[in-house]
């Protein structure tokens, strides 16, 4: 079974990962580099989805380590 995603979103200046439906972040980090790093070892261990949001709390990118829902076509 796959892990929660994980979602890297801007939080008081710095940047946080957190496992989807969580209300605490599991890392926080000062750059959003170093959260897409934590985040991506995170999906990488459990076969989740990594989904990265800009400043504005868009979704701007997302990465699938595991069963991915939505596979490449051909």
């Amino acid at each position: 079974m796959a892990g929660k995603s994980q979602h890297v979103v801007p939080h008081n200046g710095g940047w946080t990962v957190k496992g989807a439906g969580n209300s605490r972040a599991t890392s926080v980090q000062p750059t959003e580099a170093k959260a897409i790093e934590a985040a991506r070892a995170i999906a990488k261990h459990q076969g989740a989805e990594l989904v990265i949001h800009g400043r504005d709390g868009q979704i701007r990118a997302k990465d699938s380590y595991g069963n991915d829902p939505y596979p490449p076509k051909g």
